[in-house]
């Protein structure tokens, strides 16, 4: 007598993973790590772009359905699994790790003295949500994504800073003294940050709004202030910095 075994499903032909939007090697990666079609795309969905990121959050019992509320509290695999070995429901594991507490037991006595705070509560806001998507899709990591999020950035406007690697608050005082993310970088590359930089020029007396040309035209707060004392703007002191530099020899 034989006995028959259901077999397991054969992966899906590559080129169904190419009309659903997966190059071949990525593909072929899901597919090594054991995820359908179906599969990759809910995790996509989700926020998980590859699988080798998607396999240890599977690991750390996530799926494409609840994984969401960690990634947008900043967690990693990792996080989740120490928060979950200590009794922390997802939801709060999400809030408290958001909040800056680390994963620590806790007893009956504690349990009894504390009452538990709303959970979900700290990325109810669907437009942050929205944002924290678009920050991880743009491969900006859910740390500093959470932290451009949570200084109030929305996704399409912070993604340009993240991938220049300034710090969201850093990010905020450039983007009000009309610094680009290209020019902001090149500030920090010189030695300097953004509270020196807002701090030198309105001490030298030049209006917030001239800051970013000024600086970009490559004048100093005590350069810009002078030429201005002499009645000179931004945008004369250019030609004149072109004019003498194309006299030098």
């Amino acid at each position: 007598m034989t006995t028959s075994y259901a077999e397991e499903p054969s992966p899906e032909p590559l080129h169904e993973w190419r009309e659903r939007g997966f190059t071949i090697a990525d593909a072929r990666q899901w597919i090594e790590d054991g995820f359908s079609i179906n599969d990759a795309e809910r995790w996509r969905k989700a926020g998980v772009y590859t699988a080798a990121d998607a396999r240890p959050w599977r690991t750390a019992g996530a799926t494409p359905y609840t994984v969401d509320l960690w990634l947008r509290a900043g967690m990693t695999p990792r996080d989740a699994v120490r928060w979950r070995e200590l009794g922390y429901p997802p939801e709060e594991a999400a809030d408290r790790h958001l909040a800056g507490e680390l994963p620590h037991p806790r007893g009956r006595l504690w349990r009894l003295l504390h009452r538990r705070e709303k959970p979900g509560d700290a990325f109810a806001d669907e437009e942050r949500s929205g944002s924290m998507r678009e920050l991880l899709r743009a491969g900006v990591p859910a740390g500093q994504a959470r932290a451009y999020v949570e200084a109030g950035w929305t996704g399409a406007d912070a993604v340009e800073w993240a991938k220049h690697g300034i710090e969201a608050g850093q990010a905020r005082v450039f983007g009000a003294l009309g610094l680009s993310a290209r020019e902001a970088e090149r500030v920090l590359a010189s030695g300097q940050d953004a509270t020196s930089l807002m701090t030198e020029f309105w001490r030298a007396g030049v209006p917030i709004e001239e800051v970013a040309a000024w600086r970009a035209a490559g004048f100093t707060a005590g350069e810009a202030a002078r030429m201005r004392a002499e009645g000179t703007d931004v945008e004369q002191a250019k030609v004149l910095q072109a004019l003498a530099e194309g006299d030098e020899p």
